[in-house]
């Protein structure tokens, strides 16, 4: 059984900071994207690389999978992820895009899609409607 947690923006808890994920708007419309090499969709986001700061690899991660060039971007928590023996953290943002641009070249990202709601086929079913209806909720 996979448990979603949410806590504040600073908590560290047990572990290090692994991911940052971005709930995106543009034009009122959430942003998703579809790796190139599946079918599914997820919020844009990524592993937090080595001397990278979560805010960092935010505002990377959102450039890169989504050609976002103007935006504002905050953290609006830390969540963890956990199967009953591991547990994972990561920082989760919510992002207002004013511009969208192309993907870089050599981006990961087949295509980007721009949605009212979270699309059905999700490649992280268990973990982002409940970080997406969360940020539904920030509004």
């Amino acid at each position: 059984m996979v448990s979603v947690g949410i806590f504040e923006p600073d908590y560290t808890g047990a572990g290090k900071l692994l991911y940052s994920i971005i709930a995106a708007r543009y034009e009122e419309k959430w942003i998703f994207v579809r790796h190139r090499e599946r079918l599914t969709w997820e919020m844009p986001g990524g592993h937090i690389e080595d001397g990278e700061t979560p805010d960092q690899t935010a505002s990377r991660e959102l450039y890169e999978e989504t050609g976002a060039t103007d935006f504002t971007i905050r953290c609006v928590a830390t969540y963890s992820v956990s199967d009953g023996k591991y547990a994972g953290y990561g920082r989760f943002y919510l992002a207002c895009v004013e511009k969208l641009g192309p993907l870089p070249a050599g981006s990961e990202i087949g295509e980007v899609k721009l949605s009212d709601d979270l699309p059905d086929n999700l490649t992280h079913p268990l973990i982002q409607p409940v970080l997406f209806n969360w940020a539904k909720n920030l509004r």
